[in-house]
């Protein structure tokens, strides 16, 4: 398989998982008042939607990046990381009511044990650097002159 059929693969993928995390997100919300902290729950619902529509996205522009193999595939499992993470650290935060130290807005001062809080504390750090790599990754991957492939002819511009 050569190297843009691949990208083609993993932006396939990407859209699947994105729809498959917007759908956990939506039921996320319907979760929301049963859950320790509300508006942590809240705060889920929305990572989930919001991370699942950024997977699509990323997903559509796959095809158009210009990256080796192992880049890409480094930025498929540090994106599908990120998303993921964003969306179960914020509810487990929301059932355990925890997360006030990392996220003290959305936290409203409940606090968990030890344990909780250091796991909410290390998904929140790890997908945080996830993203910035994904990131920077993609628009590595986006460098250069334009695909003639996507180019507007002048003729069809106006």
């Amino acid at each position: 398989m050569d190297d843009r059929a691949a990208g083609q693969g993993f932006g396939r993928r990407l859209i699947r998982l994105g729809i498959w995390l917007f759908l956990l997100g939506l039921i996320t919300g319907l979760a929301v008042p049963a859950l320790a902290n509300p508006r942590m729950g809240l705060s889920s619902h929305l990572e989930g939607v919001m991370n699942g529509i950024f997977l699509v996205v990323l997903g559509l522009v796959w095809p158009r990046l210009r990256l080796s193999r192992s880049a890409s595939l480094a930025a498929f499992c540090v994106a599908v990381y990120g998303t993921y993470v964003n969306w179960a650290t914020t509810l487990a935060a929301a059932a355990w009511g925890a997360g006030a130290p990392m996220m003290p807005i959305a936290g409203l001062g409940h606090q968990g044990t030890r344990l909780q809080e250091g796991i909410v504390g290390f998904g929140l750090v790890s997908l945080a650097l996830a993203m910035i790599a994904t990131c920077v990754i993609v628009l590595w991957g986006l460098r250069g002159a334009d695909d003639p492939e996507y180019a507007v002819s002048p003729q069809r511009q106006g």
